[in-house]
């Protein structure tokens, strides 16, 4: 006789554990991360794991877990992005800021991973269909080649960024055209990033106490923001230099079209150049560097502070605004100087008043603008994302989440402290140390100060 076993009884529907991809890589994924997933996962198969309260992130195919394979880390996941691998429901801004905030509360700390895990990665990877050829890279990744901080090398890292196109820039920043820190000034209805930028540059000028006929060297001129504004406004003699053709190309446009001939001459060249330019040495009564001390390199900084300090005449003025990291934070990151500012280089910013001071500069006046930059971020997203249709008609899909990836990351580094941005004003002194600065800085921001 035989007879037959009982049945389990039927679990609930309610009651069933799904077994798709999300539930096959959580504990791979706890494991890496050092605890419980921070955020909601929804793979392409429907299938979901993590908290239901937090940011769902998007997993819309197997190739974004073959490129984590293949580059593990912030970049992986970076490319993903760019790609549409990967996805979030919410706000890019609000997702990342929620995700981080999570990692914090739960103090995940991600172990360096082994050789087991990385086994483990790859058979889990392997049963999903996801092990294969290495995915292609985004055409927008720069490929920069030689050695590091050459001529040649700077030039191309330079092209990469600020060549994209002039129609790019001009339909993200403001009629300005200034591409670094804005200075807001009031929280008024109407006031906007055009005033932010025009309040920067007359801040820069007073900084430098420009009058009219005297001598500016404006290095880095960006789209000539500063160099139109105080030769048109201070009856300025302004050199600007640019390493980026483009930029070099629209200021000279601008110039003419302003009838600013006689005031204003720009050089394509190397920073480098110059100090091989002898009518240079010693004549100039104010130095400014905007934003472009970042793209000198760590090992060549020296040299460029020396070629600020011996540009200047005695008494004369140097104003560097330069991004920082914090003294435990990393900086740019893989994927910013992947795809954004290759080669690009910050330090705190301590270190770098010390580099001034080391050429011979005085520094008079340091003034931190780090919630400035979150202003000015988010002016540039918000005008990314209210015409995203015309910038992905112009670069691509790939582009411009590039850009907002960049714009996001950029204005969350900056509210966290990971980076800040500062205006360091320096003076060359004379032979018996003056420096020719007025006591107050009255000046600058008025008498209510």
């Amino acid at each position: 006789m035989t007879t037959t076993a009982p049945r389990p009884p039927a679990v609930p529907a309610a009651r069933r554990i799904p077994t798709g991809a999300a539930q096959r890589l959580e504990p791979l994924a706890e494991r890496l991360l050092g605890g419980g997933l921070p955020v909601r996962v929804r793979m392409w198969d429907g299938s979901e794991a993590g908290p239901e309260d937090a940011p769902t992130v998007h997993v819309r195919s197997r190739r974004a877990l073959r490129r984590l394979l293949w580059e593990p880390g912030e970049l992986g996941l970076a490319e993903a992005y760019i790609t549409g691998e990967i996805d979030l429901d919410e706000d890019l801004g609000d997702g990342l800021r929620a995700m981080r905030r999570a990692i914090d509360e739960r103090g995940l700390t991600p172990p360096a991973p082994g050789l087991a895990d990385r086994l483990r990665a790859a058979g889990t990877a392997l049963r999903l269909g996801a092990v294969g050829p290495r995915p292609p890279v985004p055409a927008a990744r720069a490929g920069l080649r030689g050695a590091l901080h050459s001529k040649a090398r700077d030039r191309a890292a330079i092209s990469h960024h600020y060549d994209l196109s002039n129609a790019f820039y001009a339909l993200l920043l403001d009629e300005t055209m200034a591409y670094s820190c804005g200075y807001w000034t009031s929280d008024a209805p109407g006031y906007g990033p055009a005033d932010a930028q025009r309040d920067k540059l007359e801040l820069i000028c007073r900084k430098l106490g420009l009058r009219p006929g005297a001598r500016l060297l404006d290095i880095g001129c960006g789209w000539g923001s500063l160099t139109l504004h105080a030769a048109r406004h201070h009856g300025v003699r302004v050199t600007a230099v640019t390493l980026a053709a483009e930029q070099a190309a629209y200021v000279r446009e601008q110039v003419t079209a302003r009838g600013l001939e006689e005031l204003v001459e720009v050089l394509n060249i190397d920073y480098r150049d110059i100090a091989e330019r002898p009518e240079t040495r010693g004549t100039y009564d104010a130095v400014s560097t905007i934003e472009m001390g970042e793209h000198v390199g760590d090992a060549e900084y020296p040299a460029f502070t020396r070629i600020l300090h011996d540009s200047l005449r005695p008494q004369g003025r140097v104003l560097v605004q330069q991004m920082s990291r914090g003294a435990n934070a990393p900086g740019g990151g893989a994927f910013i100087e992947s795809y954004i500012a290759p080669d690009m280089h910050m330090r705190p910013v301590g270190e770098t008043v010390g580099l001034l001071e080391g050429a011979g500069l005085e520094v008079r006046d340091v003034e931190a603008l780090r919630e400035h930059y979150v202003l000015t971020v988010d002016a540039w997203r918000r005008t990314l994302e209210e015409r995203w249709a015309e910038f992905t008609d112009l670069v691509g899909e790939e582009t411009a989440r590039v850009w907002r990836l960049y714009l996001v990351g950029g204005a969350l580094a900056f509210e966290e402290r990971r980076m800040g941005v500062d205006q360091i004003l320096c003076v060359r002194p004379g032979r018996a140390g003056d420096a020719g600065m007025e006591p107050t800085r009255r000046d600058w921001y008025g008498a209510h100060r």
